[in-house]
C-alpha cells in the first residue's frame, strides 16, 4: 500500500462523515446490531488495557467504560472528524489517537505497546486493507489477549429485497461486508499461533469473530 493511500481513505472518510458525524450515534443504533453483544463479551480483568480500533464517534468505548470501570481505555480512528465527536464525548476518560488501523504503532501512538482486549465493531467493512488491520491489531495483543470483531454478513436468512436494501445503503457511506471474515481469522491464527472462532448473529446479518492469543 503506498503511502497516499492512508491520507486518502483519511479524507474520505472525513468528507463521508464531516455531517453524518452529528447524528451517528442516532441513526446506527437501528442497524448497527451486536456491538452491545461484543462489549458484554469482552469480560476483561481488573487493571486491563483495551482498545478500539475504529472508534468512531466514541460510542463503544463509553459504555465499555461504563461497564468496566477498572479498566483503561484507547480509541483510534483514521478519521479526525469522528475523533472530534469521540473527544466530546469521552473527555480525558479514553486516551485517543488519530492513526491508520493497518500501520498503527500502539508504543508511539498510545505509549503501549500490547493490550489486553482490542474490538473493531463494523470497521472492517470500511477499512480497505482489512486484513492487514486484523493483523495489526492480533500483533498488538498481550498474552492471552483476545480480538473481537463483529461487522456485517451476508444476511443469508434474510429476504432478498432486505439485502438489496441495504447493499445500497451501505454504498452510500463506502461500506462493504467482509464475507471472508471468518476463513481470515482462521489463516491468522494458523500463521501466529492464535485461536479463532467465529458465528452468525441475527439470521446472518452480522458476524462475530474472536481471534485469541496464547497465554
Amino acid at each position: 500500500m503506498s503511502d497516499a493511500t492512508p491520507n486518502a481513505h483519511a479524507a474520505l472518510m472525513d468528507q463521508t462523515y464531516r455531517r453524518q458525524r452529528m447524528f451517528y450515534d442516532l441513526t446506527r443504533k437501528y442497524y448497527l446490531f451486536g456491538r452491545d453483544a461484543l462489549i458484554a463479551d469482552l469480560a476483561p480483568g481488573v487493571g486491563a488495557h483495551i482498545l478500539e480500533l475504529a472508534c468512531g464517534t466514541g460510542r463503544n468505548l463509553h459504555l465499555a467504560r461504563g461497564r468496566y470501570p477498572d479498566c483503561s481505555f484507547y480509541g483510534l480512528d483514521i478519521s479526525s472528524e469522528m475523533l472530534m465527536s469521540a473527544g466530546k464525548k469521552l473527555g480525558n476518560a479514553v486516551t485517543l489517537a488519530q492513526a491508520d488501523a493497518c500501520r498503527f504503532e500502539g508504543a508511539e501512538v498510545f505509549g503501549r505497546a500490547e493490550f489486553d482486549r482490542i474490538f473493531i465493531s463494523y470497521g472492517i467493512s470500511m477499512i480497505p486493507d482489512w486484513e492487514q488491520a486484523l493483523r495489526q491489531a492480533f500483533s498488538h495483543l498481550a498474552p492471552g489477549g483476545v480480538l473481537h470483531v463483529v461487522d456485517f454478513s451476508n444476511l443469508e436468512g434474510w429476504p432478498g429485497w432486505c439485502r438489496g436494501l441495504l447493499h445500497r445503503w451501505l454504498d452510500k457511506f463506502h461500506v462493504t461486508p467482509r464475507l471472508k471474515l471468518e476463513s481470515v481469522l482462521d489463516q491468522i491464527a494458523g500463521e501466529l499461533g492464535g485461536r479463532a472462532q467465529c458465528r452468525q448473529l441475527y439470521r446472518g446479518y452480522a458476524q462475530y469473530g474472536i481471534l485469541r492469543k496464547p497465554g
